[in-house]
């Protein structure tokens, strides 16, 4: 009597586990080439704004007026620590800021070596104009996709965040969590 052929194994319809990592690879490479072009988008509709506004200030500056629009009054050391700069860096962006009659420096009436920074009228004045501009050109963008497409956009968005951990979004928590909010001297 012949031996009996070994079993060959069932075909499988199955997608291997090397199948399933170059699936979720291309699709991450997809997302990923996605978000790096809406982030230029994003940085291009806050670079308009500013340019249509003032043309002579930077990106970085308009942040750090945003921070302190957001929560001040604010300590030197913890503006550069939401902005992701070292102190000195941060002492010099503060300079022309205060040059530019944007915001006011003063000492910490509770600590003489610290300073306290809040923006001036003309500087709040500033951001909420280039806000105003950034968002009416955002919304003009957000119009132009159709509902279905609108639908899963903020939740996507709300994920991304998160997953970055961008202490930006709400400087005014983090900054609370650090100590770093003081009493108003200027009030």
């Amino acid at each position: 009597m012949p031996s009996p052929e070994p079993a060959l194994p069932e075909p499988s319809h199955a997608p291997s586990a090397s199948a399933d990592a170059a699936r979720l690879d291309a699709e991450a490479e997809e997302v990923t080439v996605a978000v790096i072009a809406a982030s230029r988008l994003l940085i291009a509709v806050p670079t308009r704004a500013l340019a249509s506004i003032d043309d002579s200030m930077t990106l970085s500056q308009l942040r750090a007026l945003m921070v302190l629009e957001s929560c001040q009054p604010l300590k030197l050391a913890a503006l550069a620590a939401i902005l992701g700069v070292n102190p000195s860096t941060a002492m010099r962006m503060v300079d022309k800021l205060e040059a530019a009659g944007l915001v006011d420096r003063r000492p910490n009436p509770h600590n003489r070596r610290e300073v306290v920074l809040r923006l001036t009228t003309d500087g709040r004045a500033l951001v909420e104009r280039v806000l105003a501009h950034r968002r009416a050109e955002v919304r003009e963008l957000v119009a132009r996709l159709p509902a279905a497409e609108r639908a899963g956009l903020v939740g996507a968005l709300r994920a991304l965040t998160r997953a970055g951990g961008e202490l930006a979004v709400d400087a005014f928590d983090e900054a609370r969590r650090t100590g770093a909010l003081v009493e108003d001297p200027l009030a």
